[in-house]
């Protein structure tokens, strides 16, 4: 950071990190019990029912999608990589249910007063610098119908920041291995993340950064975007507290 400026991410620096490795360990890294017991607490926290319309934004290989679209929701994914994209519709097709998957970039979205929820899950909310991350608040905004709620999961910043940098945390599938190096920069309030994946024999390293953002911020960001309620929640939808691991924002429109 130069002069106060904090630079995000831009998509071309983004998609690289979202490739098929991203897919090869999605399941040890999220195991299919825990993508039904998230997807049963979006379903709650959100309030879905059957045939309603939910967006899920950064939707990356459907493991969440698919799963709403078994409960019944109507649901649209957007991802900004295809690779990924590609396996959440075959995933679709093996489930037997219909989503519709759009390549596109959650700051310039195509609809307008169209779903009763939307959600960013799973630390898909602020890889960009400030004015964009709230560029996609507003968008996400103009997508919900009155009475609309949008759901954003995200590391709890108070927790993450009292562990000493750098965090490392490593996954095995067979032979193959990932490894997932955290870093915290406390002058831009950004966690950077270098990932190493040594897979049939070769090694490959992409990096990530996303802003963090205390629960504070997200009310005033909420609220300037169009929402009128912002309420906090911990993981799993319990009460939110200092230490909770992760941070559940429900805005109202």
């Amino acid at each position: 950071m130069k002069d106060g400026i904090v630079k995000g991410m831009t998509l071309s620096d983004i998609e690289p990190y979202f490739s098929e490795d991203y897919v090869h360990f999605g399941d040890v890294v999220n195991t299919p019990e825990t993508s039904d017991r998230q997807t049963g607490v979006i379903w709650e926290v959100l309030s879905l029912s059957q045939g309603r319309p939910v967006l899920e934004l950064g939707c990356g290989y459907g493991r969440i999608t698919n799963r709403l679209a078994e409960k019944g929701a109507r649901v649209i994914g957007l991802d900004i990589s295809p690779i990924l994209l590609k396996k959440a519709e075959a995933d679709a097709a093996e489930r037997g249910v219909n989503v519709e998957y759009v390549l596109g970039d959650m700051r310039s979205l195509p609809w307008r007063d169209r779903f009763d929820a939307a959600f960013l899950w799973y630390t898909t909310f602020g890889y960009f610098d400030d004015a964009d991350n709230e560029r996609v608040l507003r968008e996400a905004a103009a997508s919900l119908r009155k009475g609309g709620r949008l759901l954003i999961e995200h590391p709890n910043r108070l927790d993450f920041l009292r562990h000493k940098s750098p965090i490392c945390h490593i996954w095995q599938r067979n032979d193959d291995v990932r490894i997932d190096i955290f870093r915290n920069d406390v002058l831009s309030d950004r966690s950077n993340l270098e990932r190493i994946i040594v897979r049939d024999g070769c090694v490959r390293r992409t990096h990530l950064s996303f802003r963090q953002y205390g629960f504070s911020e997200y009310v005033r960001m909420l609220r300037s975007a169009g929402f009128e309620t912002v309420e906090a929640y911990g993981q799993e939808g319990g009460a939110f507290t200092y230490d909770s691991e992760r941070l559940l924002v429900v805005a109202h429109k």
